[in-house]
């Protein structure tokens, strides 16, 4: 009598070492997503300091990610409001 497996040609042993490749793969990915630099957010410091609204320096309201004109001349000012001393 000939027996034949149906479905997956891999083998059980297979799936183990797999399985681990797998594991290892997402815990160096984690790993290197929890120190690759990220870019800065914004700092409500920002507005304390110069009494602005967040809103002034960036597209969003509340602050953080992509910035207007003014924030980008802000930024290169040495983060002080452009035209002030």
């Amino acid at each position: 009598m000939v027996h034949m497996e149906s479905g997956s040609s891999k083998r059980r042993g297979d799936v183990i070492p797999t399985a681990i490749g797998i594991a290892a793969a997402l815990l160096i990915g984690g790993s290197i997503a929890l120190v690759a630099p990220r870019q800065a957010s914004a700092k409500p410091e920002f507005a304390a300091q110069t009494g602005l609204p967040c809103g002034q320096c960036h597209v969003n309201p509340a602050g953080g990610g992509k910035l207007k004109s003014f924030g980008e001349k802000f930024k290169e000012n040495g983060f002080k409001v452009p035209g002030k001393k």
